[in-house]
């Protein structure tokens, strides 16, 4: 008796297990660059640093980015403050990216994407249309995405202003 019991409480445990998805548009870009691959502004560089402030206690394991200079420079300072690699992704293969996302039990993600793909990840995770592309002149929200058992829940916020301007 006592064995069953606590073979249900190991159950009960393991599928109570939360998985969290910190899903962020890369920050500032410098707007009035020639390049099709501008880099991060210096305020985009501090948004950078204040997301690797917010993360580092979050028990982030996993960090996907596209291969793009800006969403790099953003993911590299979490990156290097928690150790590990960037997983690249194409801004195109959203649904792979998802369907990836969707089998994380393991500790927390962070994915850096873009203003038009930021959406299109919150939504394939929540299976719901909860939000559009974002403004592009729109930097530092973070959209939380919580995964406890088969049950998904968002939310957004402002990532606070940590790093000195």
């Amino acid at each position: 008796m006592i064995k069953i019991a606590c073979f249900f409480s190991l159950l009960f445990l393991f599928s109570c297990k939360t998985t969290t998805y910190y899903i962020v548009r890369h920050a500032e870009k410098q707007a009035n660059s020639v390049s099709a691959d501008p880099p991060l502004t210096i305020e985009g560089e501090k948004q950078a640093l204040d997301l690797k402030n917010f993360l580092q206690y979050k028990k982030i394991k996993t960090i996907y980015s596209t291969n793009y200079t800006r969403t790099l420079a953003t993911a590299e300072p979490t990156r290097r403050a928690l150790g590990g690699e960037i997983k690249l992704y194409k801004p195109t293969a959203l649904i792979e990216l998802t369907a990836d996302l969707k089998k994380i039990n393991d500790g927390n993600v962070l994915v850096v994407g873009h203003s038009n793909t930021v959406d299109d990840v919150v939504n394939g995770l929540t299976g719901e249309n909860k939000m559009n592309d974002i403004a592009d002149t729109e930097y530092g929200n973070v959209f939380i995405v919580k995964k406890k058992g088969t049950s998904y829940s968002s939310e957004q916020m402002k990532v606070p202003q940590t790093a000195q301007r």
